[in-house]
């Protein structure tokens, strides 16, 4: 018997992308890290920012494959709606994680403090863990 394949799922998820004002640029680079790893990129699906549209994606990948990522939808701004939309499909809330609010007061202390925009980003769903990101901070 062989050796068992893991798969993942990946939603892609902004107007830009589906606009074409924006080229995505993750796809390719997801699949050939999750290959390094041992897993195969089974299925992509790019949403709109429509947390309804993100929710039954993200339901579906997570329903059919081992692991499901996620791409884009994240930042500042009142419209970046992903932390809502993956709590919602995971049935959780959201909140501010200590942790991350901790590095983003380090990261702009000297850059204006942290405002409201600025602190949605450790916006997150309840439960949810940090991975380090060695890269950007």
């Amino acid at each position: 018997m062989g050796e068992r394949i893991y798969t993942a799922g990946l939603v892609v998820i902004g107007d830009e992308i589906l606009s074409g004002r924006t080229h995505d640029k993750n796809i390719a680079q997801v699949a050939s890290w999750l290959q390094v790893q041992g897993i195969r990129l089974a299925e992509v699906r790019v949403v709109p920012d429509v947390q309804d549209r993100i929710v039954e994606a993200v339901n579906a990948l997570r329903e059919a494959n081992d692991y499901l990522f996620t791409t884009g939808g994240i930042g500042p701004t009142h419209d970046d709606i992903t932390v809502d939309a993956i709590a919602a499909a995971l049935g959780v809330g959201v909140v501010i994680h200590a942790e991350a609010r901790a590095i983003l007061e380090r990261y702009y202390a000297d850059k204006g403090g942290l405002n409201e925009g600025r602190l949605r980003m450790a916006r997150v769903p309840d439960g949810a863990e940090l991975i380090p990101n060695r890269m950007s901070g």
